[in-house]
């Protein structure tokens, strides 16, 4: 295992989350979710505090018709984004940063004349390459050299247009399509080639959930040790398996502040099914279950930090009504047990109180009255 250099030692006080609901999560399913319900949680989003979110996926609507409607999505994120300006619920425009995706080389120059001709347009964007050569292939239509090299161009193009982006480094943990895993030292030497040719910070993803806890930590490890500035970082688990939270607190001892999540833990691989219709996705299912994938679930994420005493600045009041909302969009009960369950107490507020006394007990019993191994004697003292 890897031995890290640097390490905070500890989690985190303060966490930037990032909602992907609208975007990565509504990706995976398999009906069009109208544009005034992805507004809807956009303009929640906001209100509940979110500096980060995703908005839609300006790829060719053929392969992914969820986001034919990517121009009409941004352009009411902008108004609903001004407008809470103008109400005073952001101090700032900048306050709240909005992401597309263009994964695509040729999707990105409407998105750049866009900006020019001063229509609304995202703030970031975000293009992604993968460790595993099959799932760049499937996922992209490229091989490396070639998507890199794409990469390099409009990642300079974009920021001289005064866009950020991100580069996103996926299959980290292992290859969906191959079912196998990769190399942590490729994800990294992917990370470093991004923030060369001018990415603004990269997205680590966990794309099926193969990460586990103890490899989560390594790789951060790795990464935090030759890039230490977390701002540059954002993690983003899947719940495949069920290891999502346990990688974000792993993701956290390695210093990472910055996680993103969906309400209601949906999203994946994008459909290849849409309103009764086969549609291209990016090709067949990874699973044998599509209906059993998603991203870590932003209510647990909450009320989990809430529980750790780390500050996230999300109203829960708003969140909650965020996920009860996702559920009724999606027509069914999503993965939050924090719907069902409430939220928790922040670590260490205690309102109930103790009528037992210890010391009593040492008293009567200087030891225990049967022997116990493992303990040393003076620990009983």
């Amino acid at each position: 295992m890897y031995t890290p250099k640097f390490t905070l030692g500890s989690i985190p006080k303060k966490v930037k989350l990032g909602d992907i609901t609208v975007r990565d999560g509504f990706q995976h399913e398999e009906f069009f979710v109208p544009t005034s319900a992805k507004a809807w949680l956009i303009e929640q989003a906001i209100a509940a505090g979110f500096k980060e979110i995703e908005i839609t996926n300006f790829g060719n609507p053929r392969g992914i018709p969820q986001f034919k409607d990517n121009w009409e999505v941004t352009e009411e994120a902008c108004r609903l984004r001004q407008r809470a300006l103008e109400k005073g619920k952001i101090k700032d425009l900048h306050d709240v940063e909005f992401t597309g995706v263009a994964i695509d080389r040729s999707r990105n120059y409407p998105i750049i004349e866009a900006k020019k001709a001063g229509k609304p347009v995202p703030d970031r964007v975000l293009c992604m390459a993968s460790t595993s050569h099959a799932h760049m292939v499937a996922n992209a239509g490229k091989d490396h050299p070639t998507y890199l090299a794409d990469s390099e161009v409009i990642i300079g193009e974009l920021r001289d247009a005064g866009f950020r982006v991100c580069g996103t480094v996926s299959t980290i943990w292992g290859c969906p399509v191959t079912q196998s895993a990769t190399d942590l030292e490729w994800a990294t030497e992917l990370t470093d080639i991004f923030l060369r040719m001018g990415a603004s910070d990269i997205e680590h993803a966990d794309h099926d959930g193969q990460g586990n806890p103890v490899a989560v930590y390594d790789y951060y490890a790795r990464i935090m040790d030759r890039f230490p500035n977390p701002e540059l970082h954002v993690a983003h688990f899947h719940v495949t398996r069920g290891y999502g939270l346990a990688n974000v607190l792993a993701a956290m001892q390695a210093g990472i502040t910055r996680i993103e999540a969906t309400f209601g833990g949906i999203g994946g691989q994008p459909a290849n099914f849409m309103d009764r219709t086969p549609v291209k996705g990016t090709g067949e299912y990874y699973y044998t279950n599509p209906d059993a994938v998603g991203l870590v679930t932003m209510e647990d994420l909450l009320v989990m930090l809430n529980g750790m005493g780390v500050d996230h600045g999300i109203d829960m009041g708003i969140a909650f009504k965020m996920g009860k909302m996702v559920e009724k969009i999606c027509g069914r009960t999503l993965r939050s047990a924090a719907l069902h369950f409430g939220d928790l107490p922040k670590y260490g507020e205690i309102k109930t109180y103790k009528n037992y006394d210890v010391n009593e007990w040492k008293k009567k019993y200087p030891a225990p009255r049967y022997p116990i191994d493992g303990v040393p004697l003076e620990n009983w003292k």
